[in-house]
C-alpha cells in the first residue's frame, strides 16, 4: 500500500477530514433538535427520512467493510495497483456509522410526533423494498466467489443512488408548500459545508499521490459530494431566494398548536 509523500499534506488530509465528519455529523442535529423543540415534524419529508437512512446504511457498510477487511483491501489493490491508497479514511467510518444511528432515531421521531396528514409514500417504500431485495441477491452471487469487493461497491453504489434521489421529495415538498418552514436550513448548510470539505479531501490525497485513481477508485464518495453541494444549493435557493422566512405570531412556535403554512391552510 502506497505512504503518504508529504506530511504537510497528510496532516491537511486529516483535518479536513475531521472537518467533513464533524460538518455532516452535526449537521443532523438542528433538524432533530427542531422536531423536539416543535413536538412535530410537519415539514419534514417522510420520504427523504427514509431514503436518507437508507443511504447511510449501504455507505456505511461500503466504508467499514473496505477500510476493515484485509481481504477486501487486497482485492482492492489487485485492481488498481497495490502503490495507491485506500479511498476510505476514518473520518469515512465514523462519520457513517454516527450516520446510521441519527437518521434512525429521525425515523423514530416520526413515529412519536405530531404528523400531520403526512406519510411515507408508496413510491418511496417500494425502492427501499427493492434496493434491499436487489442487495441481498448480489450477496448470494457473490458469495461462491468471494466477490467482496464488488458487492460493497454496489452497495457505494446504492448510496449514490439514494443520495440523488433523497434529496427530490424535500425539495418538491418545498415548492408545493411554497415554505420551508420545519426544514432546518442549518442542517443544509452544514451539509454543504462537509461536501466540500469531503471533496476537497479527495483532492489532497490526488495531489500527494501524484494519481487521480481515488477518484475513480471510490465514485461513490467523489459524486457524494458533488451531489450534495448541488442538492444543498438547491435547498438554499429556496429557503433564501425563493420562500424566504417571515415572521410568524407566536402560536406558530407554540408545540401544541398546528402547523399552518403561508396560505393559511392546514398541512
Amino acid at each position: 500500500m502506497a505512504s503518504w509523500n508529504s506530511i504537510p499534506l497528510e496532516i491537511l488530509y486529516e483535518i479536513v477530514g475531521w472537518i467533513t465528519f464533524a460538518s455532516w455529523s452535526v449537521s443532523f442535529y438542528p433538524q432533530m433538535l427542531l422536531n423536539f423543540k416543535r413536538k412535530s415534524v410537519v415539514g419534514l419529508n417522510f420520504d427523504f427520512a427514509l431514503l436518507n437512512f437508507t443511504k447511510h446504511s449501504s455507505y456505511m457498510i461500503y466504508n467499514v467493510c473496505l477500510y476493515f477487511s484485509p481481504f477486501i483491501q487486497k482485492q482492492y489493490f489487485d485492481l488498481y495497483g497495490d502503490k495507491e491508497m485506500i479511498p476510505v479514511a476514518a473520518n469515512d467510518v465514523a462519520f457513517s456509522i454516527h450516520a446510521v444511528l441519527v437518521t434512525a432515531l429521525t425515523l423514530f421521531q416520526i413515529c412519536i410526533y405530531e404528523r400531520g396528514t403526512q406519510k411515507v409514500s408508496r413510491c418511496a417504500t417500494g425502492l427501499v423494498i427493492l434496493v434491499w431485495g436487489f442487495a441481498a441477491t448480489c450477496f448470494f452471487i457473490a458469495l461462491p466467489t468471494h466477490s467482496w469487493l464488488w458487492l460493497i461497491t454496489l452497495f457505494n453504489s446504492i448510496q449514490v443512488c439514494m443520495t440523488c434521489v433523497k434529496y427530490i421529495p424535500q425539495a418538491k415538498m418545498n415548492f408545493t408548500r411554497k415554505s420551508t418552514v420545519g426544514w432546518s436550513i442549518e442542517n443544509i448548510l452544514l451539509d454543504f459545508c462537509g461536501g466540500v470539505s469531503n471533496y476537497l479531501q479527495m483532492v489532497v490525497q490526488s495531489i500527494d499521490q501524484g494519481s487521480w485513481v481515488n477518484f475513480y477508485g471510490n465514485t461513490g464518495k467523489t459524486l457524494l459530494s458533488l451531489v450534495t453541494i448541488f442538492f444543498d444549493l438547491i435547498f438554499m435557493f429556496q429557503h433564501y431566494v425563493l420562500y424566504p422566512p417571515k415572521k410568524v405570531s407566536k402560536s406558530l412556535e407554540e408545540p401544541n398548536e398546528p402547523l399552518i403554512d403561508p396560505a393559511h391552510e392546514p398541512i
